[in-house]
């Protein structure tokens, strides 16, 4: 059975199945306006007040799903239509306020916002009201509480601005994370899809005769496809028409290796591996810039290897990240990553093709080590370039992802990891099928050789 997270992912699963469907059969554009009468049939209502709202936000999705504004370069977008206008009251005062005598909220506003009625009761005066905090901070209370937008909340950017009583995002902050398209309980915010892209590729390849396809996969696919064995999910890319599917893990070695070089080079380093952690930097702390690894991603760098070797190839890559689809668009990348896709849009390639992966047999994914494949859950990049370390000789670094907030003091070689957006688990990424996922535990070397009778020491220790 698919699972998904929230019924908006669900939607939004449906909607790319039926683009898709269409695409391989290629009677897309005659088809472009039943889709969202395919979607929802009858004339009853499921999720709106009226169905002719809810085909007319399925447009917008459907529009999306073919690769969205093409003049918006941000990757993530505000569908208008399904935006809800959430009220964003700020800071309110709860019926938990019990008219104290202290009133500690009026001492503490310089704005002079706050005012009691004559049951003593606290009141805001939102003309005056700049949203500091300070009344909440000091209610003995706590009954005054500040009520966002779910998609402001989730924005630790503040990328996400209202206009008019409707959300937009700006471009200027924006890190393409994700955070507010998962969050969005109205699914108003989305990324945009390039799986028309995938398709088209696939299908001029002529069975992979033209050109070859590859489709590198992010570890995390492991965790996603649950009811199918791992193996199956492989013969189901190659179903589709992929040439072959080989590991991001192994671009992931691959940077654990230049990024220890890189590292004691320059005796501190942070990663360039994560594209949203990258783009954090160098929109929020741009004095930064010099310390970001110039190495590629492990995405990337896989693909560069693919290229190198075969130039006409085509590489499509399929993992959890919204952001990956944003780093493609990058000079740096832009001529080795063809198309970047999410989970969320393989599941909806399978089935536009009507492919059950549980009856096919298994076939067989071995690319890359333990390192490279734990390179993006939390402190696996310090592992593998800690690993790459002792592999090549180099003493006296400690490889440590303890964040940039320790910058200043850290001692000289530490490698910084996984700070903000980045320090989150690969699979925990916005662009998953479903988060309650089975992890399938990878046999980790250091506990075999400790097996083995070799001491190893704790990390930190």
């Amino acid at each position: 059975m698919h699972k998904f997270d929230t019924k908006v992912q669900h939607l939004k699963y449906k909607v790319l199945r039926e683009v898709a469907r269409c695409a391989w059969e290629g009677n897309l554009q005659e088809k472009l306006f039943d889709i969202p009468k395919i979607i929802v049939p009858g004339n009853k209502p499921t999720m709106r007040c009226c169905v002719y709202k809810e085909r007319a936000i399925l447009a917008d999705r459907v529009k999306l799903a073919m690769g969205g504004d093409k003049s918006n370069p941000n990757v993530i977008e505000v569908i208008e239509t399904a935006c809800d206008e959430c009220p964003m009251g700020g800071y309110e005062v709860t019926n938990a306020c019990r008219g104290c005598l202290a009133h500690r909220c009026e001492d503490a506003c310089r704005r002079k916002a706050i005012t009691f009625d004559h049951f003593h009761v606290a009141h805001i005066d939102k003309s005056l009201c700049i949203d500091c905090g300070a009344c909440s901070r000091v209610c003995p209370f706590t009954a005054i509480v500040n009520r966002q937008r779910p998609c402001q909340s989730a924005c630790k950017v503040k990328a996400v601005l209202m206009n008019d009583g409707k959300a937009a995002i700006d471009n200027s902050k924006c890190t393409a994370c994700g955070a507010c398209v998962y969050q969005c309980p109205f699914g108003a915010i989305s990324d945009k899809s390039y799986i028309l892209e995938a398709i088209d590729l696939i299908k001029k390849s002529e069975n992979n005769t033209k050109y070859k396809v590859y489709a590198v996969v992010a570890p995390s696919i492991s965790s996603q496809f649950v009811y199918a064995a791992l193996g199956q999910v492989v013969s189901g890319l190659k179903k589709l028409g992929f040439y072959t599917v080989v590991e991001a893990a192994l671009g992931a070695d691959m940077v654990a290796y230049a990024e220890a070089a890189e590292l004691a080079e320059k005796g501190f380093l942070t990663s360039s591996c994560c594209p949203a952690f990258v783009t954090y930097i160098e929109k929020s702390f741009p004095a930064l810039k010099d310390y970001v690894s110039h190495n590629l991603s492990p995405m990337a760098a896989i693909s560069r290897y693919l290229k190198e070797r075969e130039p006409s190839c085509k590489v499509v890559f399929i993992g959890p990240c919204t952001a990956k689809k944003a780093e493609i668009q990058k000079e740096s990348v832009k001529p080795y990553v063809d198309v970047a896709m999410t989970f969320e849009e393989l599941q909806a390639l399978f089935d536009s093709r009507d492919l059950d992966i549980t009856t096919l047999p298994e076939d067989c994914l071995d690319n890359a080590s333990y390192f490279g494949r734990i390179f993006a859950r939390c402190g696996g990049l310090s592992d593998a370039v800690a690993e790459a370390l002792k592999g090549t000789g180099t003493r006296g670094f400690r490889a440590e992802g303890d964040g940039l907030r320790r910058h200043r003091g850290m001692p000289h070689g530490a490698l910084q990891e996984e700070q903000e957006s980045a320090r989150r688990e690969l699979y925990r990424g916005h662009g998953l099928r479903w988060r309650l996922y089975r992890r399938r535990r990878l046999p980790d070397p250091r506990r075999e050789e400790q097996g083995r009778g070799r001491q190893i020491r704790p990390r930190g220790s």
